[in-house]
């Protein structure tokens, strides 16, 4: 099966959104930060932008709630050409517990992540459904370690069942990801060295430990 390039669908729907001349609404669930500069950096010239942060995956608490700070912040601070706002959610750790069971032990970048993107894109969905937003996404897709293909396709499978529009996108392309960091540098932010996960963490941890061996 052949790949799809979703910055190549993402640049055909922007050339539309400009000829128009609008600026649609657009949920956008955030997993930190630093993943989140580039395309906010990005994104804010075309569209009307709600960061959504939930991440229920995230280890420990403190870890959490430091990453909504820098989220916060980052927001105070980047240059948009449209005002950018803000919704945070509880920590609710037993959702994602409850939806990778059984998964526990798949290395890092299979089954138990695809849990974990749906789960979360579940709920930008839904609160982009309630809030009558015109597009959903997630920043996901900008990290070099998941899986664009697999989030794409679970993002277009939900915008079927809730009825609104997923904005397609790898935004690791066209060194996405490299501004990304540029950005982070220029902003300070806290660049993390685990994905989030108690999973992440244990294998982030292995390999630092194995390396120093």
């Amino acid at each position: 099966m052949n790949k799809i390039n979703y910055q190549k669908v993402l640049d055909k729907l922007i050339e539309c959104i400009e000829a128009e001349g609008n600026t649609p609404s657009l949920l956008l669930h955030s997993c930190c930060a630093p993943c989140s500069s580039y395309v906010l950096e990005y994104l804010s010239n075309h569209f009307s932008i709600t960061v959504l942060y939930y991440n229920p995956n995230i280890f420990p608490i403190e870890e959490y709630e430091y990453r909504i700070e820098e989220q916060k912040r980052l927001i105070d601070m980047l240059p948009v050409k449209h005002k950018i706002s803000f919704i945070r959610t509880d920590y609710e750790p037993e959702r994602f517990y409850n939806a990778i069971k059984g998964y526990e032990d798949i290395p890092e970048g299979g089954e138990r992540c695809f849990k974990c993107y749906e789960l979360r894109l579940r709920e930008a969905a839904e609160y982009a459904h309630r809030g009558n937003f015109d597009y959903f996404t997630t920043t996901l897709s900008i990290s070099p370690l998941k899986n664009a293909q697999k989030l794409n396709e679970i993002g277009l499978r939900l915008e079927e069942e809730y009825g609104v529009k997923y904005l397609c996108s790898d935004f690791k392309k066209r060194n996405g990801y490299k501004r990304s960091v540029e950005l982070s540098a220029e902003y300070n932010l806290y660049r993390q060295n685990y994905c989030g996960c108690v999973f992440s963490k244990k294998e982030s941890e292995n390999f630092m430990n194995a390396s120093i061996k």
